[in-house]
């Protein structure tokens, strides 16, 4: 089954960071593996009724990663994960993301145990272990 991007169009986060991260959760819980084709720019745009220019920003977001590749006249595809950004840079990035996740979790009343909870779900579902390539 092909995967399918779900995008809010009411929501704060902008389109292209929406699609960039459903493609990089869907490589974290393997549902997109290595060599898996994704759409091209325009069928994506047009599959999502959204500018080319948002696809185009969220996959130029995705290969400056290392997630993934065009290859001329063949598509974009995912790649093995390469080593971009340092671990302390990684970091630096991470930090704000938890600390909005945490404060989002708290504005909506949940407690500690239930975030934690949440989250522990969501990790369960990782297939691909942090330190290993994919």
């Amino acid at each position: 089954m092909p995967f399918t991007f779900n995008i809010a169009t009411g929501s704060s986060v902008p389109i292209y960071k929406q699609i960039a991260d459903q493609v990089r959760l869907a490589v974290a819980n393997g549902k997109l593996t290595v060599e898996t084709q994704l759409p091209s720019v325009r069928a994506l745009a047009e599959e999502l009724v959204v500018n080319p220019n948002t696809v185009a920003r969220a996959y130029t977001d995705l290969a400056r990663e290392g997630f993934i590749e065009a290859r001329a006249g063949k598509g974009v595809f995912i790649i093995p994960k390469r080593k971009v950004i340092s671990r302390e840079e990684g970091w630096r990035r991470l930090e704000p993301l938890i600390d909005g996740l945490i404060g989002e979790a708290a504005a909506l009343d949940f407690s500690r145990e239930e975030l934690e909870q949440a989250v522990r779900k969501k990790l369960s579902q990782w297939k691909t272990p942090p330190n290993n390539k994919l």
